[in-house]
């Protein structure tokens, strides 16, 4: 979500204004609008914090977290720890447990790759498990024959 974009307007709209007076009233409304810039940015970062919050509260399973990235919010739905995610359509119900271990720095890398997704982790490694397996059940093996011959 790109707050400056935001920022921007409100910027423009004091200078629309400011435009309406002299040049005094201009230079006044261009060092106003400066000074609030990173205010206002802070406030709207505020804003999305308690919609989040209130947001959450009608959530069953999971909330909403407002996150920093490269310097601008981002919404993002977070299932709680020990909610199950809801099947996907045609997909057989999650009944089935396994217990799972793994190195910290691979489970560093399932959990990046799950929020770069969008997904829970448990989501994200069933797809990557039934990307996986689907190949194997259609009968592919993972070694490959090439025959024929080539003309040089």
């Amino acid at each position: 979500m790109q707050i400056d974009g935001y920022v921007q307007a409100v910027r423009q709209d004091l200078m629309r204004l400011a435009a309406l007076g002299d040049e005094a009233t201009g230079r006044a409304a261009e060092l106003l609008a400066g000074a609030l810039e990173p205010s206002l940015g802070l406030q709207l970062q505020t804003v999305l914090s308690e919609a989040a919050l209130e947001l959450s509260g009608q959530l069953e399973g999971g909330h909403v977290e407002v996150r920093i990235s490269g310097g601008e919010p981002e919404l993002l739905y977070v299932r709680d720890q020990g909610a199950e995610p809801a099947p996907e359509p045609g997909d057989d119900a999650f009944d089935a447990r396994i217990t799972l271990r793994l190195s910290e720095s691979l489970k560093s890398r399932v959990e990046a790759a799950a929020t770069a997704a969008g997904l829970s982790v448990n989501t994200w490694v069933v797809r990557a498990l039934t990307r996986a397996t689907e190949s194997r059940a259609a009968g592919t093996t993972g070694r490959y024959r090439l025959t024929g011959h080539g003309r040089g």
